[in-house]
């Protein structure tokens, strides 16, 4: 084995990085940007290019522009061993094969790509070729889930081959993908890997993360014997490949990095059955106010944006003032459009109004949770208008925490929860509320 390769990871909202810590989330992709990433200590760290937010063509451009500038960091800091991950939605949601196809393009050829979407902390397994969500005892196929039906990614099938069949409209055949299943990867898999060509599609099992550990020990061996991979994975896989120690403040001493005794704010963005039941259980907190902000007007009305802004940050303002903390949602209706770029289009027009209220928040907030990945993603990358953070860590299973620099202009050292739609049971947000709210300490 050689030293231990750089993973590069191309993240399509900032959630990928929720099984990690201690590593940089990169929120632009200029030439020095990407060296800073390749010069970190960590070996692994996340550029977020909030692609899922964008219609096909920008995020192919997006992907092609990050590539370009990666193959120049990568010359310029002599970076000649790492691994290219394209992360995504561990539901199946996303631009594929639009992404790996144009990293294929720009920093191929590779032997093979591998769909990597398990991700154990939310559920998510693979088993003979098919992805399921476990509940309890319950394994139910993703393709029989709420997320399949999403009016921009949906799809038909769980299992692997017919999925990559279904979104690459045929150019891969389901007979064309190979199979890793469970008894492969715990008898190990290399002999196989060192045989992989012609970027190969390979659909890999995994049932619990010590498979997911074996499988990145094959993978890892084969790469440092001359094998080029590329891998369209959920986080799962991440943490075996980076194989870090355990993150430095556990979850529960989480709330130490919370700023003075003030309120913190609470940005609920994600729209998806869970997160409103998780909202339902925070808002019965004694020190939560709620506060919807009404996308059904700023739909009928474009030009509402100025008036549902004063009115929600003068309700922050009020529940601030009375030392409470404002969670702030957006109306939970699900909306129908003509047609994927309507949405995306008023998905963008929401997102807007939401990171003018970001902006609009107290300055000496106590830290700030963000509910879902694309509200997420702006909230890092235009509401606190970072170019890179820190991952301190997760405050529970796949929600991670990070800190904004200390000489941020408006928000200095502010701890900020990124957590995804579809991860957590009822009580998720009260209990990260809870953590980091000095009315729980």
């Amino acid at each position: 084995m050689t030293d231990q390769p750089k993973i590069i990871v191309l993240d399509d909202d900032p959630t990928g990085s929720q099984t990690v810590h201690s590593c940089l989330l990169l929120l632009k992709w200029e030439v020095d940007t990407l060296e800073l990433g390749l010069q970190d200590e960590s070996p692994i760290f996340f550029v977020l290019t909030n692609t899922r937010a964008l219609p096909p063509g920008e995020a192919a451009a997006v992907t092609r522009a990050v590539c370009q500038n990666l193959q120049q960091a990568l010359k310029n800091t002599h970076t000649t061993e790492f691994l290219l991950v394209s992360r995504s939605d561990s539901t199946l949601r996303g631009h594929y094969p639009i992404e790996t196809d144009v990293i294929a393009a720009e920093l191929g050829p590779f032997d093979a790509h591998f769909m990597t979407p398990a991700f154990f902390e939310g559920g998510r397994v693979t088993v003979d070729s098919t992805h399921y969500i476990q509940s309890g005892d319950r394994r139910t196929p993703v393709h029989e889930t709420e997320f399949a039906q999403d009016s921009v990614f949906g799809y038909h099938h769980s299992y692997l081959p017919d999925y990559v069949a279904e979104k690459t409209q045929g150019k891969i055949a389901a007979e064309q993908v190979e199979q890793f299943r469970l008894e492969d990867i715990r008898q190990g898999t290399l002999e196989r890997l060192m045989q992989l060509q012609d970027n190969v599609c390979v659909a890999v099992d995994a049932e619990t993360q010590q498979d997911m550990d074996r499988f990145a020990q094959d993978l890892l061996t084969a790469a440092a014997r001359g094998q080029r991979f590329l891998f369209r994975s959920a986080a799962s896989l991440l943490t075996s490949l980076a194989n870090l120690p355990p993150q430095p403040v556990a979850a529960a001493d989480m709330g130490q990095y919370a700023r003075g005794t003030h309120p913190g704010a609470i940005l609920v963005g994600s729209h998806v059955q869970k997160t409103t039941q998780q909202l339902k259980q925070l808002l019965q907190l004694p020190h939560v106010v709620g506060i919807e902000v009404d996308v059904v007007r700023l739909k009928a009305d474009a030009q509402a944006h100025a008036d549902i802004l004063e009115q929600v940050l003068a309700a922050v303002n009020t529940a601030y003032d009375q030392g409470q903390t404002p969670a702030i949602y957006t109306s939970r209706q699900e909306l129908t459009f003509g047609d994927k770029e309507t949405r995306l289009a008023f998905g963008a027009a929401v997102s807007t109004l939401l990171m003018d209220i970001v902006r609009g928040l107290p300055a000496d907030i106590a830290f700030l949770i963000s509910k879902g990945g694309i509200t997420s993603n702006d909230t890092l990358s235009r509401g606190l208008a970072l170019t890179s953070a820190r991952l301190l860590g997760q405050v529970l299973p796949g929600v991670s925490v990070v800190r904004t620099p200390a000489d941020h202009p408006q928000f200095p050292n502010l701890p900020v929860v990124l957590f995804p739609g579809n991860v957590g049971g009822e009580g998720a947000i009260a209990t990260v509320c809870q953590r980091l709210s000095t009315h729980a300490r």
